[in-house]
């Protein structure tokens, strides 16, 4: 059987801003399709700027990152970007919002409704489509953002720490949510968080950044059952994971 060609792949990957210090020092790293990769470290390690590479918002300085075997900026039509904030415009309802990035690139009208009411009832917001931001909870705000992304039937998704700023309850019902729409839509991901529990719940892999500059300190295969359910948490190979992966970012954090 042939092996299956990485989605993603950097080779010895370095970044620095200008004449600046490195930010990224020697990333090696391969995606396969459908992959959950989730970044985790400390704060300045360059998690951000390392979706950022991916989503061709910022060049590389040294070594090469190829997006399905081309440069990253030639692959944007097949990549949306969640950000921390949803960054929804307040004068635009819910159907508008999402539809947005569609529209910008002239898919007729159409075919912006049909995506968007697949997207809408993805994130279990189909009944929102009047509602303005203002009409909504934080979490819905954040399902918002992720229905607009999916409209663009992305082949990668890149989610920088989208679920930080809500509550916890918010925050597993979402985790639930996402990995469920990823089962229905095969993407690959790049998620960026700090919260450990959040990363295994979510990920097939993990990996740990060290910082000053920014390389790969650890590997962590996720190897637990799918579909991924809430009751999940209450396992013991699930726990254990979570004290593995605290282990090594407290190493990390610890050596700088």
């Amino acid at each position: 059987m042939t092996a299956q060609s990485p989605i993603v792949e950097f080779q010895s990957v370095t970044k620095s801003y200008g004449e600046g210090p490195l930010v990224l020092d020697g990333i090696d790293l391969a995606a396969q399709p459908g992959e959950f990769i989730s970044l985790i470290g400390p704060s300045g390690c360059g998690k951000s700027t390392l979706l950022r590479l991916i989503a061709g918002l910022s060049s590389i300085t040294g070594g090469t990152l190829k997006i399905e075997g081309r440069e990253p900026n030639q692959e944007s039509a097949e990549l949306a970007f969640v950000f921390q904030e949803p960054t929804l415009l307040p004068w635009l309802n819910v159907s508008h919002n999402v539809e947005l990035p569609q529209k910008l690139r002239d898919v007729p009208a159409s075919e912006r409704a049909a995506n968007r009411n697949r997207a809408l009832q993805l994130v279990h917001l189909a009944d929102r489509g009047d509602a303005y931001p203002r009409q909504l909870s934080g979490g819905q705000k954040m399902r918002v953002s992720i229905a607009r992304a999916l409209t663009l039937d992305p082949k990668i998704l890149l989610l920088d720490e989208p679920f930080g700023a809500l509550d916890e309850m918010t925050r597993e019902r979402l985790n639930e949510e996402l990995l469920s729409i990823r089962d229905q839509q095969s993407w690959t991901a790049f998620f960026v968080t700090h919260s450990v529990a959040e990363a295994v719940f979510l990920s097939t892999r993990i990996i740990v950044m060290s910082a000053n500059p920014g390389k790969i300190a650890h590997e962590i295969a996720v190897d637990l059952p799918q579909p991924r359910t809430n009751e999940i948490r209450l396992t013991r190979p699930y726990q254990d994971l979570v004290a593995e992966v605290s282990r090594l970012l407290r190493s990390v954090e610890e050596s700088k």
